[in-house]
């Protein structure tokens, strides 16, 4: 571990981008105006969630066809697509497309396993294969295979008037170098890195086998080995990109108000934080909320953000428009310098 934390290179945020069902277009333009705001402070990338079958963005890569229109140097993401709920071939062409139109600023990121209520939703979304999917590593490795440029068909050719190619076109060079895994758990770390993607961490780890340590588990500890994890096994090494995402709130220009909401929010989401959730064991990581310096001293000392140089700190689901322009604004203009970070012209 280096003995300071390495100045922030790359700041990004990340949006669920909710809205209400009974005014959907509102919520939408409000996230694309968060992504515009975003490039005009300085911030290098912008993520959107993913969310099914919920009142939050379930077609980002969509609305992030709609923001490269809109903007002209932020890198644009998907913080993350669960694979589960695609079909690699057609996802690959999407993915392709929006990043030709977005000028290479595409940064698509991914997980696996089985979509979330599966046997509430398998006959909607698989209704012929539902039991024959499978929803392991193999479905990442043919997204990789297909956006990187490999034959998706033996055809190509011309058939009377029509061109056939047998790779996914359009094909975007250099999109397969931007192609990240969400994970949480040494086993994923492991696979992302064998696989030379970029490794994208949150507010949540898998609690594994912790060798008979006493105390509670550290999620900055758990976190750190993550990414240990992933760089010894990917080509690049100490090099390969990795992602940093807390929720990360500073109140440096915050109302009263604004204070106070934040830190009840903070307040009413800790006791998830104190021991692994579900039969997944999953540890979350408690919300950050303070001054940009206090949130500096508070960052340079957790074991994980010591081992990376770029960020996309999520942003809270459920406050309004004028929250998040707060918080975006003092994340560019405080937290970032503070972090060693400064603004891309």
């Amino acid at each position: 571990m280096p003995p300071t934390s390495r100045p922030l290179r790359k700041l990004g945020f990340l949006t669920i981008g909710l809205f209400d069902a009974a005014d959907p277009g509102r919520g939408h333009e409000s996230t694309l105006r968060l992504i515009e705001l975003g490039e005009r402070l300085g911030f290098d990338s912008a993520w959107i969630r993913h969310r099914h079958l919920q009142y939050g963005i379930s077609s980002p890569v969509a609305v992030l066809a709609a923001a490269s229109q809109r903007t002209r140097r932020i890198q644009l993401g998907t913080a993350v697509t669960p694979l589960g709920w695609e079909n690699p071939l057609r996802l690959a062409e999407d993915l392709a497309t929006v990043d030709v139109l977005s000028g290479g600023r595409l940064n698509p990121g991914v997980s696996v396993g089985p979509p979330a209520h599966y046997d509430r939703v398998k006959g909607a979304l698989y209704p012929d294969t539902a039991d024959a999917e499978d929803f392991g590593f193999e479905r990442v490795r043919r997204l990789l295979d297909l956006v990187r440029g490999k034959p998706a068909t033996d055809f190509s050719g011309t058939e009377g008037f029509e061109v056939f190619s047998d790779i996914v076109q359009p094909h975007s060079l250099g999109l397969g170098e931007r192609m990240w895994y969400g994970g949480g758990s040494l086993r994923s770390a492991r696979w992302a890195g064998e696989h030379g993607m970029n490794f994208l961490t949150s507010s949540v780890v898998k609690v594994e086998d912790t060798g008979g340590a006493d105390g509670p588990p550290d999620f900055a500890a758990i976190q750190s080995s993550l990414i240990r994890e992933f760089r010894a096994h990917h080509p690049d090494g100490e090099a390969a990109r990795v992602s940093h995402g807390l929720v990360v709130i500073p109140t440096d220009s915050a109302s009263p108000a604004q204070r106070a909401k934040y830190a009840e929010y903070a307040a009413r989401r800790l006791p998830r934080t104190a021991s692994p959730q579900g039969p997944a064991r999953q540890l979350f990581a408690p919300d950050l909320v303070g001054t940009s310096a206090e949130l500096a001293e508070r960052l340079h000392a957790h074991a994980a953000f010591r081992e990376v140089d770029e960020v996309a700190f999520a942003l809270p689901f459920t406050f309004e428009y004028e929250d998040y322009v707060q918080i975006l604004t003092d994340m560019a203009t405080k937290l970032g310098p503070a972090l060693g970070w400064r603004p891309a012209g």
